[in-house]
């Protein structure tokens, strides 16, 4: 209980000196002006573990995941897709296979056949050697590529009500939240549409603590501009 006591001390110490020099907000869309910018000390970085990376092409990929059935002589999986995501496999596509029960034994395959059957795509990998075991049941992954475009990790995006946020990073240890438009959402990067361009640079992993402490300090400057009004 001390520690847990002890560690969310730190934090709230940690998260109260994470920005400085913020203004006034004055509405949602004010969060793309330069002048709405937080400094994060080099210690503070690390304590939050944020990364930073440039905003640049990656090759999205879309895992469709489906149960699949293995045949009795335990080298052909059998499955049955009926989502719209159905519409992305073909043949030849990289395949992942694995029992439920234990995903350390993969398996690596190809899409051999693709066909539609009442609505859905019936789908059929072949595996390179027999499976071990006597499962049945198979999860299957199909590594689906969507093709190269300007994008950013999943982790970098801030889901708002109404608009999606990424924090840049202008100079080093300083970063502005930045309304963005996305497109295709890939297993681990989303493709970014408008508000970043080639080499912008985002934070990934600590953007929840930025954006939560950037809030916080938005919530107390305009409790003291009405009590000063009021005043």
């Amino acid at each position: 209980m001390v520690s847990y006591c002890l560690h969310q001390s730190i934090l709230g110490i940690v998260l109260s000196l994470l920005f400085v020099g913020f203004v006034n907000a004055q509405g949602v869309r004010d969060y793309t002006r330069a002048k709405h910018d937080a400094s994060v000390s080099a210690a503070q970085a690390i304590e939050l573990t944020l990364t930073v990376v440039k905003t640049e092409k990656q090759v999205l990929q879309t895992w469709v995941r489906t149960a699949a059935n293995i045949d009795v002589l335990k080298k052909k999986l059998t499955a049955m897709v009926c989502t719209p995501e159905a519409n992305l496999i073909i043949i030849g596509q990289r395949v992942r296979a694995f029992p439920p029960s234990s995903k350390s034994s993969i398996y690596q395959s190809r899409v051999a056949e693709v066909s539609q059957d009442n609505g859905c795509v019936r789908i059929v990998a072949l595996l390179p050697r027999e499976a071990f075991g006597t499962e049945q049941r198979y999860v299957m992954e199909i590594i689906a590529h969507r093709g190269e475009y300007l994008s950013i990790p999943n982790e970098a995006i801030i889901e708002e009500a109404d608009h999606q946020i990424a924090y840049v990073q202008h100079h080093k240890g300083h970063y502005v939240p930045q309304i963005i438009r996305t497109g295709i959402k890939g297993e681990l990067y989303t493709q970014i549409l408008q508000g970043l361009d080639d080499g912008d640079e985002v934070v990934t992993f600590g953007s929840f603590f930025i954006d939560a402490d950037y809030k916080l300090n938005k919530a107390k400057q305009a409790g003291m501009g009405l009590a000063h009004h009021n005043h």
